[in-house]
């Protein structure tokens, strides 16, 4: 995912911060865990949270230092849940590349989990605002109940959608919303607009998480690092499986999928949810959350700084990967 159209100043941010989070996994006293973080982040990303604090963070009073150390830290947390994710998924490619608990196993790659998350709170200690801290340790909190969540739905093709949507709101929307809170918390906006920034923040993460789900199935595996219909096949049921399940034939199929599927079998499933009508319905949501998103953002004062934000959101609206 290329943000090219961003302002020259965001890009440069951006490459410091990728240059700090090199910084961060160091460490002479585990070298096979910074090789392991370093693959982590070799493989790329996408850096929307860190890019949300920086651009949240110019709609007050910039101050790169504390800008810079909460971007980091929501950074970190994030990769702390990638790799603690695919210990629990079993998943052996992440961006096209081997995870770290393909290549290295089990306990190496959880205890580099803790360890990125252990230094985000390293990086959190040098803000001295408390509700800064405050909004990321409940945010943690949340994405911990979240992926406990979505083991316990594994296989659950008897789930109902409120139960999807708590569970992304966890995974994935609250680190969002917290990352555009945060920026304008160490911008010190007012604090009815950490709120709204909040909410902003929560709506294009919800809308993000939905369209991830839904090019789990349109796209390729060449673009996804992964095979087509891969979180289906590790048993998490998503937006488009629901409204495929509508048709209770299809439903009682998918009872059939299970961890030793191949990738091959998973193609006929994968073909009839994208012939039920599930994928446009699952754009349509998604596409509903980013509109609340921009009209949170028509509800701040008119400024030149909101403009990247609405870019950006218009460009997930139309992202294929």
């Amino acid at each position: 995912m290329k943000l090219n159209f961003l302002y020259s100043n965001i890009q440069a941010d951006v490459a410091a911060i990728e240059e700090e989070l090199r910084l961060a996994v160091k460490s002479e006293q585990a070298p096979l865990v910074e090789e392991a973080a370093l693959q982590l982040l070799n493989a790329g990303g996408k850096r929307i949270r860190p890019i949300f604090v920086c651009l949240t963070a110019r709609l007050g009073n910039f101050q790169w230092n504390q800008v810079e150390q909460a971007a980091v830290a929501v950074e970190l947390i994030h990769m702390a849940s990638i790799v603690h994710d695919d210990v629990v998924d079993d998943a052996d490619v992440r961006r096209g590349l081997p995870t770290i608990k393909s290549k290295w196993g089990n306990h190496v790659a959880m205890y580099t989990g803790d360890f990125l998350f252990a230094k985000s709170l390293e990086y959190m200690t040098k803000i001295s605002n408390l509700e800064a801290h405050q909004v990321l340790s409940k945010v943690t909190v949340e994405l911990a109940v979240g992926e406990i969540e979505q083991l316990r739905a594994k296989y659950d093709f008897e789930q109902n959608v409120r139960t999807y949507l708590r569970r992304i709101k966890r995974k994935t929307a609250l680190l969002i919303a917290a990352s555009c809170e945060l920026g304008g918390i160490v911008a010190q906006l007012d604090p009815k607009l950490h709120r709204k920034l909040f909410l902003f923040g929560y709506y294009v993460g919800m809308s993000f998480q939905i369209t991830d789900d839904v090019l789990d199935f349109t796209g390729s595996e060449k673009t996804l690092g992964k095979p087509a219909g891969e979180d289906l096949r590790q048993g998490n049921v998503t937006l488009p499986v629901f409204f495929a399940m509508e048709d209770k034939a299809f439903r009682a199929k998918l009872r059939q999928i299970s961890e030793t599927t191949t990738k091959e079998d998973m193609a006929p499933f994968i073909e009839a949810i994208k012939a039920s009508g599930a994928i446009a319905k699952s754009e349509a949501i998604a596409e509903t959350y980013l509109q609340k998103a921009i009209g949170i953002l028509d509800e701040f004062p008119p400024s030149k700084e909101l403009k990247p934000l609405k870019q950006i959101v218009q460009f997930l609206d139309k992202r294929k990967y």
